[in-house]
Parts: structure tokens; C-alpha cells; sequence
């Protein structure tokens, strides 16, 4: 017999999760929409606006299918209105003109969010989710709700693996600036410490082994081909 310890936020976690599953009514359960208008209104607004390595379009991209992906497993039947359009739009306030640097990102964008959305033809009436879903889509916050929950594990999940290594090394200046190579390094280390505990569901906890020990094995072999990131 295997038993689980979890710790205070995991088990409100998996008590939202076993809600959930045992049918307790959640907003917005709807079953996924086909691809409408607004939804390439939404796309090629992102794909215009949002240019980042590592928290652009494409990014946007890979939490959308991995958040889909995740629920899938878990039998969990999620409004794709509300996932599609919370994917797309959550890191908007890492762009202009819609930054504020002064307030978090995810704030800043659930706050704004409406003003994209809107003339759109997305159902204004799931506006209030999609800003839950955006609000607590980075890993140290708690997500309420089926789309919260599967955006936040899929954003998570994007800073781990090979594809974490990829966004975070992006970032290095090419003129030496801050991040610096060993600046980049911190960063995958302190991800490899902080994310994986932050990954709620159950499928999202079944992707984080290959995951954690791709990052793991690169800065491994980084270390050992770099001096420990003295010739960095």
C-alpha cells in the first residue's frame, strides 16, 4: 500500500481536484468549442504583439495544448473559451503598451484583459474566468477552478525540461548586461528548486519526473564542462 504525505497546499489541491472529478458543479463546464472568429482574432494578436523568447507567442502556444493535454488525463472536462483565451492573453502585461512596472503581470493582464477580448465576438460573460485563470497562472500562485489549475501546471511545466532551458537561456544579454550567462544558470536553478513542488494536478505531477531530470542532467553536464561556470 503507498502512502502520500502532502503537505497543506497540495491537499487543497487535490481536494479541488477530487471535486472536480466527483462532479461538484464548477463555473464554465462547458465542453470545448470549435475554433471560431474570435479565437483567430485572438491568435493573430498574439502572434503580432507578444515577441519574447521566453514568454512570447509560442509560449502561449505550448500552455494552451499542454494545458488541454493535462486536463485529458485527468478525465477533466474543461470551457476551452475560457482556456484559449486565457493562454494566449496571460502574459500580455510583459509586453507595452500594456507593462506596468510597478504591479505584477499577471494582475496587470487579468485587470486588462476585457479591453482585447471585447468587439472580438468572445463570450463576455466568461471575462471574470479568464482573468481567474490569468491571475494565478504563475507557479507560486493558488488556482481556483479547472482552467486555473491546468493553465497555472502548464506554465509551470513550461520553466522545467529542455524547453525551460531553452526559454531561460534566451534571455542572456549577447553584450554581457544583466542576465549574464551565470545569471541565466541561477535561474534554471532556482526553477529546478521552486517549480516542481507548485505543480498541482495529477497529471502535471506525472510529467514532472522526465521533466525535472532533463534540467537536472544539463546543469550537470554545464557544470562539469564549464569548470562549475567558472569559464561560464
Amino acid at each position: 500500500m503507498l502512502t502520500m504525505h502532502l503537505d497543506a497546499p497540495l491537499l487543497r489541491h487535490a481536494c479541488l481536484f477530487a471535486a472536480i472529478l466527483l462532479g461538484v458543479p464548477q463555473a464554465h463546464a462547458a465542453a470545448p468549442a470549435g475554433p471560431g472568429q474570435w479565437r483567430v482574432t485572438v491568435q493573430e494578436f498574439a502572434a503580432a504583439h507578444f515577441k519574447n523568447p521566453a514568454w512570447g507567442y509560442s509560449h502561449s502556444q505550448r500552455d494552451y495544448a499542454l494545458a488541454q493535454q493535462m486536463a485529458a488525463a485527468d478525465h477533466i472536462a474543461l470551457d476551452d473559451d475560457v482556456l484559449f483565451a486565457a493562454a494566449y492573453l496571460h502574459d500580455m502585461a510583459a509586453f507595452k503598451p500594456w507593462e506596468d512596472e510597478k504591479q505584477d503581470h499577471a494582475d496587470v493582464a487579468a485587470r486588462l484583459v476585457d479591453t482585447i477580448l471585447k468587439g472580438t465576438g468572445f463570450p463576455l460573460a466568461k471575462v471574470d474566468a479568464v482573468r481567474a485563470a490569468i491571475r494565478t497562472h504563475m507557479f507560486d500562485r493558488d488556482p481556483i477552478g479547472a482552467e486555473s489549475l491546468y493553465l497555472h501546471d502548464a506554465d509551470a511545466l513550461d520553466w522545467l525540461g529542455a524547453i525551460g532551458v531553452a526559454r531561460i537561456l534566451a534571455l542572456a544579454d549577447p553584450n554581457g548586461a544583466e542576465p549574464t550567462g551565470p545569471s541565466v544558470v541561477k535561474m534554471l536553478v532556482d526553477n529546478l528548486d521552486k517549480v516542481p513542488a507548485r505543480v498541482l494536478s495529477p497529471a502535471g505531477r506525472a510529467l514532472l519526473p522526465q521533466r525535472t531530470a532533463e534540467l537536472r542532467q544539463y546543469l550537470q553536464d554545464l557544470r562539469r564542462e564549464s569548470e562549475d561556470l567558472r569559464t561560464l
